[in-house]
C-alpha cells in the first residue's frame, strides 16, 4: 500500500510543473482572450467595456476586413495544399530513384525549410524587385518586368510561389520516407503482373502511400492557415490590403490598432474554423478510410 502510495503521489507531482506551465502559456491565455472577444479593451486601460457581441458584429459588418481576409487565406491554403504536395510527390518520386545527386539534391530542397520565414520574405522580396530587374535586362523576357509586388493578383501568386518554395523540402522528406517503406515484394509483383508507369503507381503506389499523403495533407493545411511571417516580410499585407491573412489582420488589429478585444474576437472565430477544417481532414483520412 505504501509503494502504491509513492506511485500514485509521484504521477501527480511530476507531471505537475509541466501542467502548470502548460495551462500558464496556453489555457489561461486562451480564456482571457475569450473573455476580451466581449469587450472594447486598447490594452492599457485597467477596466475592459463589456459591450458583449460588438465585436462580432463589426467583424461581420459590411466592408470589414476580417473576411476579406478570409477569403483570401483560404484561397491560398488550398493553392498551397494544391502545389506543395503535387510538386512534392513528383519530386519525391524522383529523388528516391538512386543516382549520383539524389542525396546533395534531397538536401538542397530541405535548406530552404530550416532558413527563418522571415529571411526567406526579405530574400525573395529582393529577387522580385533588383534580381527580375537584372533578369528582364539580361533575357529581355516581359515575365520578368511585371510588378510581382505591386498588382494584387501577382502579389496573392508571388506569395504562394514564396510558401510552397520554402515549404517543400519537408514534405519531400515525408513522402520519401513513405516510398521508401514500402514493400519491395509488392512493387515487384506489381511489376511481374505487367503494371507500369501510371497504371503502377494509381494503382500500388498511390494506395501504400495514402498514410503519407494524409500526413502531408493535414501538415500542409495546418501550415498554410498560419501563414504570417513570410507575408510580414515580403507585401506586409499590400499591394492595399490583398495579401492579409487572418492572421496578419489579427496582428494588426490587436498589437497596431491597439483594438485587443476585436483582435481577440477575430481570433476566436479563427479557432472555431481551424477546428473544424482539421476535424474534416483528419476523418476524411482517418485510417479506416485510408485501409
Amino acid at each position: 500500500m505504501k509503494k502504491r502510495t509513492i506511485e500514485a503521489i509521484e504521477s501527480v507531482v511530476y507531471p505537475l510543473p509541466a501542467m502548470i506551465l502548460v495551462a500558464a502559456v496556453i489555457y489561461v491565455p486562451f480564456v482571457l482572450s475569450g473573455y476580451y472577444s466581449f469587450t472594447k479593451w486598447n490594452g492599457i486601460a485597467q477596466t475592459p467595456e463589456f459591450i458583449g457581441l460588438g465585436n462580432f458584429k463589426m467583424i461581420f459588418s459590411p466592408g470589414g476586413d476580417f473576411v476579406k481576409s478570409l477569403v483570401f487565406t483560404a484561397k491560398y491554403t488550398v493553392l498551397f495544399m494544391i502545389l506543395t504536395n503535387a510538386a512534392a510527390l513528383v519530386l519525391a518520386m524522383a529523388l528516391v530513384k538512386k543516382f549520383a545527386l539524389a542525396d546533395t539534391l534531397r538536401g538542397m530542397f530541405f535548406i530552404p525549410y530550416i532558413m527563418s520565414m522571415t529571411i526567406v520574405g526579405f530574400i525573395w522580396r529582393f529577387i522580385f524587385s533588383s534580381g527580375f530587374d537584372t533578369f528582364f535586362t539580361l533575357t529581355g523576357w516581359r515575365l520578368f518586368n511585371w510588378s510581382w509586388l505591386g498588382v494584387p493578383r501577382l502579389a496573392f501568386f508571388s506569395v504562394v510561389l514564396v510558401g510552397v518554395w520554402q515549404s517543400l523540402g519537408f514534405y519531400i522528406v515525408l513522402y520519401i520516407a513513405g516510398l521508401e517503406a514500402m514493400p519491395q515484394e509488392v512493387l515487384e509483383a506489381a511489376i511481374v503482373d505487367g503494371a507500369a508507369g501510371f497504371v503502377k503507381f494509381r494503382r500500388v503506389i498511390l494506395p501504400l502511400l495514402l498514410p503519407s499523403v494524409a500526413t502531408c495533407m493535414f501538415m500542409s493545411l495546418t501550415n498554410s492557415l498560419k501563414v504570417f511571417d513570410i507575408i510580414l516580410a515580403l507585401t506586409r499585407g499590400g499591394p492595399g490590403g490583398a495579401t492579409y491573412s487572418v492572421t496578419l489582420n489579427i496582428y494588426r488589429d490587436a498589437f497596431q490598432n491597439n483594438r485587443y478585444g476585436l483582435g481577440a474576437a477575430e481570433s476566436l472565430l479563427f479557432f472555431i474554423v481551424v477546428l473544424v477544417l482539421t476535424q474534416i481532414v483528419l476523418r476524411v483520412f482517418r485510417s479506416d478510410n485510408l485501409d
